[in-house]
């Protein structure tokens, strides 16, 4: 008889992504032999695996008081939510961008089924591990509980402030079982062409290049950049003055990884002094290998001839008629040289090959056309190492939170400058990134710029950690007064969403032309909206009769539909449609992937009805996917209508129905 299946809060579905399953039902793919009755052997899994597995007591690597249950913190679903705030957001019905308030490392969990492997560029400006105030708590493995008891949502200490010097004797320890956990969650968020970036000092440069290299593979390292950020030297230093920071860049694969340059200056633009017929700008490269390994000795097989017609100065691979100058790829030395292809790329891309007679030694030599547009874009220039331009400097950022929001609002606030300059690095005109110790905002803020720049849509996930601002710290009593002005919680992740509101604008005023995404969701980590079952052993009449209701008082219908999108994979800013069906409120969200009802009173004679409005909905909706419906359990009047509802879905092919 058909049924509708029950979601309660221990099913898979109400939870994040089940990381250790996932990673069994790969490994099983790969290795079936190596699973009996559904456990791994791990015997034959090493007779399978062969050198690759390391049998040595002692291994290279990096290892730490924690570490065993950091990573295993990561494997951990979360059963939270995310609320939506359409009254906190700017533009909720069309922008692309969200903005989460909560801790990153249950936000990073909820986000896995949505956003897995979607993610172009991750920047992250993580707490530098001073010796200051470490926000972060110690008792992490019951990270929702005891966020909820540091916002207030629930009773407790749990969630304590507390300080991380280097005397406490876990001062590297408590940073890397915070670090680790997060930073594994994240690079499931990666596209295969991804790249992670880390704004880092010295304080644990190595030790985060050690986890990054364990994480991300120490073959898909890109570079560590010195990132000259106070040029004075800071002069409070022991021995030295301190003028920079670090950027750690890693690629997600370093087979398909993209990592993309900086825009050309005017000088190297004017290199690209000739032009086709076309008008395609371009600029000669000398083809003859330059530099080490140019020897013939070195590529034997990149020294041939080419030869040229002198009147027409067209270029042949093969000796024929009126080309009458053999060009060879010899050094000034007069030693025998190589060019820099071979001869089958030069055979496919003779068109590209320029001959020029060089007077001054009367005898040809040959280039290669190198244009400025590649694919329709300029192209760009390989980022150096080491970032100097006075542009980067932390005064800067500085300066600029205090024109939006006051003098002081945010300690050592990164220059949009800098994010543009990394948003450039990892991410194309269309990227999702991600930023989850978001701070003042200024990965939004660089966003916002980026695309009003270039008209491009890359959209953004900020998340920030609501962290109690303190009225008697002299560095948080600007950000004080502007929360109350603002009547708002005092907390810095209100101060973020204020700076997206305020850069808003001001990008819309410094480009008038822009019509593009300047808005953002905002959503808030809470417990999830599906009451758990908890019963009482001593009680079980008790326990039903508490449990009739299955959602948690207090809750929209519109925090049970957010929910939904999260747990059952789709994408947060996914369009939702509002139908009134036999005066019930039905909502399509994804095209028809999912339709929810959760209005009460369906009843044995209006079930029919509103089932054959939900079948011809779906069939005007026509979706991609098979479609999945949610009912509220209360909202049926008795077991009878439940059952003729499912009995009519499945008859018109909707299988999946479900019960809150």
């Amino acid at each position: 008889m058909p049924e509708i299946k029950k979601l309660v809060l221990d099913d898979p579905a109400t939870k994040s992504a089940d990381i250790v399953t996932g990673n069994v039902e790969a490994l099983k793919d790969l290795f079936p032999e190596a699973f009996e009755e559904g456990k791994i052997d791990f015997d034959v899994l090493r007779q399978l695996l062969g050198a690759a597995v390391d049998e040595k007591d002692e291994k290279y690597g990096l290892n730490w008081h924690g570490k065993r249950k950091a990573r295993q913190i990561a494997l951990t679903p979360s059963t939270g939510t995310l609320l939506p705030c359409p009254d906190e957001s700017v533009d909720w019905d069309t922008t692309q961008n969200l903005m989460i308030e909560g801790d990153n490392l249950e936000v990073l969990k909820l986000l896995q089924k949505s956003y897995a492997g979607k993610v172009k560029l991750i920047y992250i400006d993580p707490p530098y591990n001073t010796g200051k105030e470490f926000i972060y708590p110690d008792r992490f493995q019951d990270n929702l509980e005891t966020y909820l008891q540091y916002t207030g949502q629930k009773g407790g200490d749990g969630f304590r402030i507390t300080s991380n010097t280097e005397s406490h004797g876990r001062f590297h320890t408590n940073w890397l079982n915070m670090i680790y956990p997060r930073l594994k969650l994240s690079r499931a968020l990666l596209s295969d062409d991804g790249v992670i970036a880390i704004s880092v000092d010295e304080n644990e440069i190595d030790r985060l290049r050690a986890v990054m290299a364990e994480i991300f593979g120490e073959e898909n390292f890109a570079a560590q950049i010195s990132v000259q950020s106070n040029p004075r030297g800071r002069q409070s230093d022991t021995f030295f003055a301190t003028v920079h920071e670090y950027l750690l860049v890693y690629a997600r694969s370093r087979e398909s990884g993209i990592i993309g340059g900086e825009a050309l200056t005017d000088a190297q633009r004017s290199e690209f002094k000739y032009s086709d017929p076309d008008g395609r700008a371009y600029r000669l490269l000398g083809l003859r290998q330059r530099g080490a390994a140019s020897l013939r000795s070195d590529r034997p097989d990149m020294y041939f001839p080419i030869y040229v017609n002198s009147k027409t100065s067209e270029v042949s691979l093969e000796p024929k008629e009126g080309f009458d100058h053999e060009v060879l790829p010899r050094k000034s030395t007069g030693e025998d040289g190589r060019w820099m292809w071979g001869k089958d790329k030069c055979t496919k891309d003779i068109a590209l090959l320029v001959s020029r007679l060089i007077e001054r030694r009367g005898e040809y030599d040959l280039f290669v056309k190198d244009y400025l547009e590649k694919n329709g874009e300029e192209r760009s220039r390989k980022f150096k190492t080491i970032w100097d331009d006075k542009k980067l400097n932390t005064q800067n950022g500085t300066q600029e939170v205090k024109e939006l929001l006051g003098s002081g609002a945010m300690s050592f606030p990164k220059p949009v400058a800098l994010l543009r300059d990394v948003i450039q690095l990892g991410a194309d005109r269309h990227s999702l990134i991600l930023d989850f110790f978001a701070g003042s905002g200024t990965t939004g803020h660089a966003v916002f710029e980026e695309n009003a720049k270039d008209g491009g849509s890359r959209k953004f996930i900020l998340v920030q950690l609501p962290e109690p601002l303190d009225p008697n710290n002299n560095e948080q009593k600007v950000a004080v007064q502007l929360c109350d002005t603002l009547g708002k919680p005092r907390s810095i992740a209100e101060v973020t969403k204020e700076r997206l509101r305020r850069a808003a604008k001001k990008v819309r005023g410094d480009f008038p032309l822009f019509k593009g995404d300047l808005g953002f969701r905002n959503y808030k980590l809470a417990q999830s909206n599906i009451v758990p079952w908890e019963p009482e052993p001593t009680d079980l009449e008790g326990s039903l009769l508490a449990n009739a209701e299955h959602l948690v008082p207090g809750r929209t219908e519109l925090d049970v539909l957010y929910e939904l999108l999260l747990k059952l994979g789709l994408d947060l800013c996914v369009p939702i449609e509002k139908k009134d069906i036999a005066g019930k409120a039905v909502h399509s969200i994804g095209g028809g992937a999912l339709i929810v009802c959760l209005s009460d009173g369906l009843t044995k004679d209006s079930v029919e009805t509103v089932a054959n409005g939900i079948v011809a909905w779906r069939k005007e909706l026509a979706p991609a996917v098979d479609t999945r419906v949610v009912f509220k359990d209360a909202g049926f009047a008795d077991d009878v209508a439940k059952a003729n509802m499912a009995a009519i879905l499945n008859q018109n092919g909707i299988l999946d129905v479900r019960s809150l």
